[in-house]
């Protein structure tokens, strides 16, 4: 991964990730999501980063729909 990316979420649920993935992209921001999970019993961690220059933005976006629900 290059340098300019920036761990903004993290989570345990790798389909809630990619519903934030999915939603940051739709609004012109690229996502990486790396899973950290065990594939056999499902522990660890799923982190979403997006570049430096979006933090702000993704931020506020996953805040709005996180408010929404």
């Amino acid at each position: 991964m290059e340098n300019d990316w920036r761990k903004i979420k993290t989570y345990t649920n790798a389909i809630q990730a990619e519903i934030v993935k999915q939603m940051l992209e739709e609004n012109g921001i690229p996502t990486v999501v790396l899973n950290k999970q065990d594939s056999s019993y499902l522990f660890g961690k799923i982190e979403l980063y997006v570049s430096e220059n979006s933090v702000d933005t993704a931020e506020r976006l996953i805040e709005e729909a996180e408010g929404e629900n």
